[in-house]
């Protein structure tokens, strides 16, 4: 079972991969991940990235188009410990991060390991869940450990929480709260596919499903490893200005009520340094950002009522931020 009793210290850093493996298993991960989600290359590419910059991925769309596929495509990509976690109305908080039980042979108190002690979390309709269960991820997302009667449980890299949940049904359903959503570092739909790519699913699928046949093509240390690599990658001081001005902009933005934190710009830039790194590069652009910035800020975004009651969004206020802040000149080398 992955967890420690011991403090929790700073894991030691692994040796990075150099760009070469990184890109070649990066390819690998999403061909096999292409396999079973067909016709959604640039989704896939997104939340590899996610994966690969330590953060958590929330896939939010209508049922039926491959949210739980996804994840689960994902995470059988990469051979390591993977809990799924069903959120029901009646799930508790020590059902996800552990209880203490009293053993009587011992005569003390044994702390039993919750579904979040693993690699890969797959949180299923997370927003089923009562808001004490969800409040029971807030530790594990952010700090990668768990407290327990005073006891602190480390949680083993890699760690990723992959929630998913129906943004249309609001029936039986608890809104994630700011602080929750906060803790993702990108919303991803995946949305309809197309004609032929579900012509291609007809066919596929008409006689077994390839997820059964899906094979791990990395371990945990290799992407622990790439985690190493791309955090390496160079981010100029102007491209971290250019995020930065982003983030502000929702901040004052007339029709938000509450913009990004300096966590979002954070995991900005890590994003963007995953999607260097996936390209060859040994430095991050500015198209690296404009490509995260909607999955990314507009999750963490709050409308004003005068926008939600005009049809507008928050995927729609980002993108508006993006045609109207400018790339800081002078870019010179990322």
């Amino acid at each position: 079972m992955a967890f420690d009793s011991s403090p929790a210290q700073p894991p030691q850093a692994p040796p990075p991969s150099n760009p070469q493996e990184f890109k070649a298993t990066a390819e690998a991960v999403l061909t096999n991940v292409e396999w079973v989600i067909e016709g959604k290359a640039q989704t896939i590419r997104l939340a590899l990235a996610v994966m690969l910059a330590e953060g958590h991925l929330l896939l939010e769309d209508v049922p039926g188009v491959g949210k739980t596929q996804l994840a689960k495509a994902l995470a059988r990509s990469v051979d390591c410990s993977v809990r799924r976690i069903q959120f029901t109305p009646d799930l508790l908080p020590s059902d996800v991060t552990g209880v203490s039980v009293f053993d009587p042979e011992k005569r003390d108190f044994v702390f039993k390991p919750g579904a979040v002690f693993g690699n890969l979390i797959l949180g299923d309709e997370i927003n089923r869940a009562s808001p004490k269960t969800q409040a029971a991820l807030l530790e594990c997302m952010e700090e990668r450990q768990v407290t327990i009667d005073g006891n602190t449980y480390r949680l083993r890299s890699p760690f990723m929480v992959i929630a998913t949940q129906n943004p249309v049904e609001m029936e039986g359903t608890y809104p994630l709260p700011e602080a929750q959503r906060d803790r993702f570092a990108a919303r991803l739909a995946i949305g309809y596919p197309d004609v032929n790519a579900e012509m291609a699913m007809l066919d596929h699928r008409g006689e077994y499903n390839p997820l059964e046949s899906l094979q791990p093509v990395c371990n945990g240390e290799a992407i622990v490893r790439m985690i190493a690599t791309a955090r390496a990658v160079h981010v100029s001081p102007e491209l971290k200005r250019y995020a930065v001005d982003l983030v502000n902009a929702t901040r004052s933005n007339a029709q938000v009520r509450l913009g990004a934190s300096p966590r979002a710009t954070l995991q900005l830039l890590r994003c963007a340094q995953v999607l260097a790194a996936m390209d060859g590069r040994e430095f991050a652009l500015p198209d690296d950002v404009q490509q995260l910035a909607v999955p990314v800020l507009a999750h963490r975004l709050i409308p004003t009522t005068e926008t939600t009651m005009g049809g507008g969004d928050t995927t729609g206020v980002v993108a508006d931020i993006l045609r109207h802040v400018p790339v800081v000149s002078r870019m010179g080398r990322f």
